[in-house]
């Protein structure tokens, strides 16, 4: 009998010895409505992180695997989904997965048989945090659950289908959370709403939400006290069928984050409900009138792709000018890591975290704790940005130029390069900065990829 059929008779018998209670108390809770629910304001602690790591890591770590073709449109190469690709026979990248998974893995082995290879021998919990903290993260959301159902940590909804049960026999989901808090850093959690291949939710998705998923989201939420709770595959229903205004009354009002929780807007088919919106690989909604956030891999894929290459992979330029550029905007960047099913985070996405990390230590104050500058000029190719933090503004230039124009503004009572010792050059006339450029030779720059000018008392 294969571990999955043993966690489906398990999760038949958890759920028949609950179904009793379950018929007898089948009343749901009043919800508020939408409009009730989004009076509560997003913490500002969100507001202000800017920067956060996203970690897609699960069995589908194992075999790192998917196609480098767009042919089923977006998402075809998102190695995180290899077991619905290689069950779904409408898809045309559907036989590309089967001669790959019969090749490798041979034609009897299950994606179910991929816990007992989700060794996670060296995964160091402390290593990660410190990598995340010298990147200049200020948060991470980890998958505690992806569409496959197996759990990070030990679920009693999905017993025998988790990390502890099966596989690296780790709580894996606590480990983490332990090691980036003692590191400063905020602690969230992705969570799929639905499960392709589970049982219950293929037969009564009601049963399912009762049973199974809410129980489980208060579970993560009370074990762990999460800062985010970043939930996914919400398109599958509405929001009445996931429940979802339920659950965040009682997040909001009951739960032991109730005040400190930042929540996306991923609760039912349809978004901009329930808490920041997101946007993925630049779809999506996004604006400076509500808190957003942009999430993305450091390649095309979330989970570990091992059939990517380097061209695929953003340089650390253009992730920092991503930055830049959402955070201009008033928005996050959360960027993806998918470490290997060994528990290491390949070389190439240390490479580029560390980078980030180092132009941050030198210009984060252009970044952490600021807003959009509502009356910055439309964007243009000039790679000029800005953002603003009181009366304080900060241009940010993403190519290096003779001289900068800013109208629109006061005369600031100082204009300094960032990480540059030296005097700049600003004169302001008929409500005109014209900043030159400082003599920056390869021993004085300040900074790689972009360079910033704080512009004091510049506006009202």
């Amino acid at each position: 009998m294969r571990l999955y059929s043993k966690y489906i008779i398990a999760t038949a018998a958890f759920l028949f010895c609950h179904s009793i209670c379950s018929s007898v108390n089948a009343q749901k809770n009043a919800a508020p409505s939408w409009e009730e629910i989004d009076k509560r304001p997003i913490p500002t602690w969100f507001s202000d992180a800017k920067f956060g790591i996203f970690i897609h890591w699960g069995l589908y770590s194992v075999p790192a695997w998917a196609t480098n073709s767009n042919a089923d449109g977006f998402g075809s190469n998102y190695a995180e989904w290899y077991w619905e690709r290689l069950n779904n026979k409408k898809l045309k990248i559907h036989k590309e997965f089967t001669e790959f998974h019969e090749k490798t893995f041979g034609p009897n082995f299950k994606y179910t048989d991929f816990a007992s290879k989700f060794s996670c021998e060296l995964f160091n919990p402390a290593q990660w945090a410190e990598l995340f903290k010298n990147a200049g993260a200020k948060y991470v959301v980890l998958t505690s659950k992806h569409h496959d159902g197996y759990a990070l940590w030990p679920s009693e909804q999905a017993w025998n289908w988790n990390s502890v049960d099966n596989g690296p026999g780790r709580d894996l989901a606590g480990e983490l959370t332990a090691a980036v808090r003692e590191k400063g850093l905020k602690m969230g959690f992705y969570y799929s709403l639905y499960e392709w291949y589970n049982p219950l939710y293929k037969r009564d998705v009601d049963q399912y939400v009762e049973q199974h998923m809410l129980p489980q989201m208060k579970d993560l939420v009370n074990r762990y006290k999460p800062d985010v709770v970043w939930p996914d595959g919400e398109w599958e229903h509405s929001d009445t069928v996931w429940r979802s205004r339920e659950f965040l009354n009682w997040l909001f009002t009951q739960s032991p984050v109730k005040d400190s929780v930042a929540t996306n807007d991923r609760w039912g088919s349809g978004r901009e409900k329930g808490g920041y919106n997101t946007s993925e690989y630049g779809s999506g909604i996004s604006g400076p009138d509500k808190p957003w956030e942009e999430c993305r891999g450091i390649g095309e894929s979330f989970g570990y792709n091992r059939n990517e290459n380097l061209e695929q992979y953003a340089s650390s330029k253009a992730l920092i000018h991503q930055l830049i550029d959402i955070v201009s905007r008033g928005g996050n960047l959360l960027l993806n890591i998918g470490p290997a099913a060994d528990g290491t985070i390949p070389v190439i996405m240390q490479q580029r975290l560390m980078d980030i990390g180092n132009w941050l230590r030198i210009n984060g104050e252009a970044i952490y704790g600021t807003r959009a500058w509502k009356k910055a000029p439309p964007k243009n190719d000039s790679g000029i940005y800005f953002t603003q933090k009181g009366k304080d503004l900060y241009l940010i230039a993403t190519s290096w130029n003779d001289e900068w124009t800013i109208s629109g503004i006061n005369n600031p009572s100082q204009v300094k390069l960032l990480g540059f010792e030296g005097k700049t050059d600003a004169r302001f006339s008929k409500g005109k900065l014209v900043i030159r450029a400082p003599r920056v030779t390869p021993a004085n720059n300040p900074s790689e990829h972009a360079w910033v000018f704080r512009l004091t008392n510049a506006t009202n």
